[in-house]
């Protein structure tokens, strides 16, 4: 299993996530994730870091569908690759019910057939497909040559019915907060079955999880609670950790970050004992676990956090170097 680093905040300014692409190519970690930021967008931040000389592997965990069109989505991800001159993740999800209202007027009548429709113009448009125009009567419009080094399609999932179509259509899977239990359970075969049913390879897995090393003066259960609690808010986080079996509710954002730390889904200890609560995703089939720090970052500062993720990196690098058994 891989283990790589997000951006863990919009950032407002360029230098704001330099610190973690340093740590990205000092540690030879395979990839830099960014969420969707509506501050300096993503894409522009990776742009920017390429510019400085970054020739890492850039990904999005992930960017809201309801933002742009799909040609768009594809340009900005082809644009990427070719600026680095590397494969780009383009992570994508629906976003919330609420969300998609507030721009779109209405929810989607089906989040799965809209990520579905959603993923199949996105990889039209990257292959050159011709692409169908939504009205008949309209010519379609496509996307010019563009020589580039590949963009591989990430759909963002919570539960089985869009771990399915992420095994029918994406390249890799992405998930937030998802229990290793719960993985096993119920994501991964999902995943295969959709896979199997479409008479393709499994996607990639990649989980994005909270972390936090143990240190004087730390609250574990503030710290999940700064890192999480717009997730721990939202009705389709709670109900997969419900459906992970934690006891939590949209409305109680502060226990439900609790919960995340009672049951180790935030993983909080010495480095070597969240080095042992993340090797148990790979032992239920995660390809690349994503290190988010935003925890303690926001309650005491940046340079603690990359200081956590240094820590963090080294241990599993001797994990899985062997080193430590």
């Amino acid at each position: 299993m891989e283990t790589s680093l997000i951006v863990p905040v919009m950032p407002t300014d360029p230098s704001d996530a330099v610190p973690f692409a340093e740590l990205v190519r000092s540690e030879d970690m395979p990839r830099l994730w960014q969420g969707q930021s509506v501050t300096i967008e993503t894409h522009q931040m990776f742009a920017y870091l390429a510019g400085m000389g970054f020739r890492i592997l850039f990904g999005t965990a992930v960017t809201l569908m309801p933002l742009r069109h799909p040609m768009e989505a594809a340009a900005h991800a082809r644009s990427l690759a070719r600026l680095t001159g590397r494969r780009v993740t383009l992570g994508l999800g629906p976003g919330s019910p609420d969300f998609v209202a507030s721009l779109c007027g209405k929810p989607y009548d089906s989040p799965k057939a809209a990520c579905a429709d959603y993923l199949r113009q996105v990889r039209d448009f990257l292959t050159e497909q011709r692409h169908e125009a939504p009205e008949a009567g309209w010519p379609a419009s496509d996307l010019p040559d563009l020589g580039h080094a590949g963009v591989d399609i990430g759909l963002g999932v919570l539960r089985p019915a869009l771990a399915r179509l992420a095994g029918e259509t994406a390249d890799v899977a992405i998930t937030w907060m998802t229990p290793p239990g719960y993985l096993a359970r119920d994501v991964v075969p999902a995943l295969r079955r959709g896979a199997q049913a479409a008479g393709r390879h499994v996607p990639r897995l990649v989980t994005v999880v909270h972390v936090a090393v143990d240190r004087h003066g730390r609250d574990p259960r503030q710290l999940a609670y700064a890192a999480a609690h717009t997730h721990l808010g939202a009705p389709h986080y709670t109900d997969m950790l419900r459906r992970a079996g934690l006891r939590v509710h949209p409305s109680q954002p502060y226990l439900n970050a609790c919960a995340l730390v009672d049951s180790g889904t935030f993983a909080y200890g010495t480095p070597r004992e969240v080095a042992g609560a993340l090797a148990e995703y790979a032992r239920v089939g995660v390809d690349e676990v994503v290190l988010n720090c935003a925890g303690v970052g926001l309650a005491h500062g940046w340079n603690a956090a990359l200081e956590d993720l240094a820590e963090l990196s080294a241990e599993m690098r001797a994990v899985r170097s062997g080193v430590i058994a």
